[in-house]
């Protein structure tokens, strides 16, 4: 369903609707919408956010990406934005950017799941233009650990182009801290 949603975000940004489509469009969107009114859950019973095999935990405004290597100190990834992700003049737009990074750069200082860390600081640094509909290199490494506090450093290319670059810390929670 979650790959479908993307999907469907994709076409949508790329279709171009005259005003009957996009009056159905909207009709049948409504309709779902109302339909699923009487299924709201807390949030630990949701699944945006909870399926934790599903990139982004299944959050569809995160760019979908495989992870090919991950370790407790690193991991090394693929994504491609879609048209969803768009900016202008062919470019993912920079927030994605930003939302691709914070999601990669997490998952290494979350590896053991007994220890959560939340972003406390992410600055990206945007070099040169992240292309949608292509595949792109994403990597994320732990440089730093200390006490609670875990520093990560992440670049997204394609090819040899260094796309953006970011630097993050993520410090680990406290028992019982939301």
């Amino acid at each position: 369903m979650i790959d479908t949603l993307r999907g469907f975000l994709d076409q949508l940004a790329d279709a171009g609707l005259d005003e009957a489509q996009a009056l159905a469009l909207d009709q049948d969107l409504q309709q779902w919408t109302e339909r699923l009114r009487p299924r709201r859950v807390p949030e630990s019973e949701r699944t945006f956010g909870r399926v934790q095999d599903v990139p982004g935990r299944g959050q569809v405004v995160s760019p979908a990406f495989i992870i090919d290597h991950q370790d407790a100190l690193s991991l090394r990834a693929r994504v491609t934005f879609g048209a969803f992700h768009h900016g202008a003049n062919g470019a993912a737009h920079g927030g994605v950017v930003a939302l691709l990074f914070d999601e990669l750069l997490g998952l290494p200082v979350n590896v053991d799941v007994s220890t959560i860390a939340r972003t406390a600081y992410l600055h990206v640094n945007y070099r040169a233009i992240t292309p949608i509909n292509r595949e792109l290199q994403a990597t994320a490494t732990v440089t730093s650990v200390d006490g609670r506090k875990k520093f990560v450093r992440g670049e997204l290319r394609d090819g040899d182009t260094l796309c953006a670059d970011a630097e993050g810390l993520f410090v680990e929670l406290r028992a019982g801290q939301p």
